[in-house]
């Protein structure tokens, strides 16, 4: 299993289901503090995102613009809070910082914008364009023989949008092995379940079509995220890409699998039934 610069005794299972937990704990009181939206999405994400920033990217929170690291674009930028948490937890930054979320005045807006914390590659949040520009990331390290990696975090309602498969089919033609999409398959968008709003199957299909290895996994299994990462590139010349079947709202019963969480935050008794849960 490739690992970080992290102890090896900080990578296990264990480890990581407790670090997810309290980054939950963290994005569900930035919500409910500044009355956000967004925390179903945000749940869903946070699996992944603990499995590639606690045992796979190579990065150096202490150097977050070393010329070697491994970028990551969280495209579905409209689940910001999962990122800041995540980052913070990281220490990429102080949790203290985590009380100017969505603040008026304060650098940690809605959406990410470039540099708004350290480790905040790119500024985010309209769907569609993280996929095309890390694929121009990969191309570039291509270009310059660099060893770095990308990696970019969708949703699965994104894939809606056109330049996601105009970069998917660049990425392919260019033979980006050094690419990685991963997807958050929680199945709800803003408007809907996403076979109601605009089908996206045959999904694997689409993705295996358009040139590029695929693999699906339960995106709440640390041990099934990180043996299929370790796989990556799946196919030597080709992209990869990650159906992660998530559930929108994980970690709190009332939130899981409803649209409500993707606009709602937790009144005050709801808040405090979310946190016992998340104890």
């Amino acid at each position: 299993m490739k690992l970080s610069s992290m102890e090896n005794n900080k990578s296990d299972i264990a480890f990581l289901k407790e670090t997810a937990r309290s980054i939950r704990r963290e994005i569900l009181q930035m919500v409910a503090r500044v009355k956000s939206s967004h925390i179903g999405g945000s749940f869903s994400v946070v699996d992944l995102l603990t499995a590639l920033y606690f045992s796979f990217l190579h990065i150096d929170p202490k150097q977050p613009l070393l010329p070697t690291r491994d970028r990551l674009i969280f495209s579905k930028g409209h689940c910001a809070a999962a990122l800041y948490a995540v980052l913070a937890e990281r220490g990429f930054t102080s949790k203290n910082v985590l009380n100017d979320y969505f603040a008026d005045g304060k650098l940690l807006t809605g959406h990410p914008t470039k540099n708004c914390l350290p480790g905040v590659e790119i500024s985010t949040g309209s769907l569609g364009h993280g996929l095309p520009i890390g694929a121009g990331f990969a191309y570039a390290a291509k270009q310059d023989s660099a060893s770095y990696r990308t990696v970019v975090v969708m949703s699965d309602g994104e894939c809606n949008e056109g330049s996601v498969w105009e970069a998917a089919l660049f990425a392919a033609h260019h033979k980006l092995d050094n690419l990685l999409a991963i997807i958050d398959h929680n199945k709800l968008q803003g408007f809907g379940r996403t076979d109601e709003v605009l089908s996206l199957e045959p999904f694997v299909e689409k993705w295996k079509a358009f040139g590029w290895g695929v693999e699906e996994v339960k995106g709440h299994g640390f041990a099934e995220i990180l043996i299929s990462l370790d796989r990556t590139p799946f196919i030597k010349g080709r992209p990869s890409v990650i159906i992660a079947h998530t559930i929108k709202g994980r970690g709190v019963s009332f939130m899981e699998n409803t649209l409500d969480w993707h606009y709602k935050y937790p009144n005050g008794e709801e808040l405090a039934r979310a946190l016992k849960e998340l104890e």
